[in-house]
């Protein structure tokens, strides 16, 4: 479980820190938009967004069993965080992520990491097109800039209410969401390499604020961000209460687990090298209790950030914890600046991010599989969306290792014909 910095820093020069200085403020200036949308998503603050990119991605980075990783909130957490937040408040969400930080450690100390391999593509398929369906559903009002009172988190009501509140769509929310859309997807074709996103949520930004009208921004809808980290505390708990969170935990600790190792998979294919799993639990583990401690939500490897990361040159874990250093120093400098993105730039992002989490360039190949592969991916997709994320992954996996073996026993019986 040794973490890869101590294996990347020997013979460490100049040329190897400028690149991981470039990748890292420009993996930073992409992490900020993400971090604050992901978190007004999630039902949290922009602030404890932000908190979670510089926590745990610094410590993703210094411990971890990829070289290259950058890691801190994701969409995949969007959907399970809003719900403790809804049930059990914020103090029941952190204390559920210091459990789940706790899970990964564990897990990291009995060499669990391998144990990824089991999960079945169908079902993790499924479960990420579910969840971009969710958050897409969920950017609708600020993407429109509809007002809607109470907006219910289940995925039919939620709809309902969007169609019964038609009436109150702005045109210039609408206009700022298809122009940061726009300029988005276009930054990304034609200058993959200049930071994207910030730039276009900030001239959707300066679009909001020249058009005026009923466009609210980060601090008309959360108060000023804080300029600097909050102190460390620990949730009042009771063994009820931990009782309560359980679920919740064991699904944040499984998600944390699976998305990191899938985009250190990932990372690997790309700068072509070998990631550690049980260090990456273990980094995973101590970043998720260090973001809880610090009032953060949830936290994984990010394959976006990552991806941006070894476009831009990283290639050592200085890079990720530079990413870290940078968004803490924006906060620190910048945190009224950053308070006036507005939220329909932001709600743009998110609708994008959604879209790329689905990977519509794979939906023709789901199409192809066997049919009780595709049978498991909408089953576990559906179950996503409309029932529960515990109730997706718990049936899917149980249907996935059925299959698993009934294919086992179909093949067995095949070689001794």
């Amino acid at each position: 479980m040794k973490p890869q910095i101590l294996s990347t820093l020997p013979g460490y020069g100049g040329r190897a820190l400028l690149a991981d200085v470039v990748a890292g403020v420009t993996v930073a200036l992409v992490a900020i938009p993400l971090s604050i949308a992901i978190a007004i998503a999630s039902g949290a603050t922009p602030a404890q967004g932000l908190v979670t990119a510089i926590v745990a991605g610094f410590l993703i980075s210094a411990l971890g069993g990829s070289r290259v990783q950058i890691g801190g909130p994701t969409g995949a957490f969007i959907v399970v965080v809003h719900g403790v937040i809804m049930t059990h408040g914020y103090d029941g969400l952190i204390l559920a992520t210091l459990m789940a930080g706790g899970f990964l450690v564990l897990a990291a100390l009995l060499r669990a990491g391998r144990l990824i391999a089991y999960v079945p593509d169908p079902v993790v398929n499924g479960f990420t097109i579910g969840i971009a369906v969710i958050i897409a559903s969920s950017q609708i009002k600020d993407a429109l800039g509809m007002r809607i009172a109470d907006l219910p988190a289940e995925f039919l009501p939620k709809l309902a209410a969007l169609w019964e509140a038609r009436a109150s769509i702005a045109p210039q929310a609408l206009i700022i969401t298809l122009i940061t859309g726009s300029l988005i997807v276009g930054l990304k074709r034609l200058a993959p390499r200049w930071p994207g996103l910030i730039l276009a949520v900030a001239a959707g930004s300066g679009l909001a604020l020249w058009l005026g009208g009923p466009v609210e921004t980060i601090t008309d809808r959360f108060g000023p961000l804080p300029a600097g980290l909050p102190m460390p505390r620990l949730p009042e708990f009771t063994t009820e209460k931990m009782i309560a969170v359980l679920p919740s935990a064991l699904l944040i600790a499984f998600l944390a687990a699976i998305e990191s190792l899938l985009s250190a998979m990932v990372a690997d294919r790309m700068i072509q090298h070998s990631h550690r799993p049980n260090a990456e639990l273990m980094a995973q583990g101590a970043a998720n209790l260090g973001a809880a401690l610090m009032g953060g939500l949830p936290a994984t490897g990010a394959i976006a950030r990552t991806a941006t990361n070894v476009n831009a040159g990283g290639r050592t874990p200085v890079a990720g914890m530079v990413h870290a250093l940078v968004v803490l120093a924006v906060l620190l400098l910048a945190a009224p600046l950053a308070g006036q993105m507005a939220l329909p730039a932001l709600a743009a992002l998110l609708i994008l991010t959604a879209w790329n989490m689905a990977e519509p360039q794979h939906w023709r190949g789901y199409m192809a599989l066997p049919r009780a592969d595709l049978a498991l991916l909408l089953v576990t997709l559906i179950l996503t969306v409309l029932a529960d994320l515990a109730v997706a992954i718990a049936v899917g996996v149980a249907l996935g290792l059925v299959l698993r073996g009934a294919r086992k026993v179909r093949d067995r019986r095949l070689r001794d014909r």
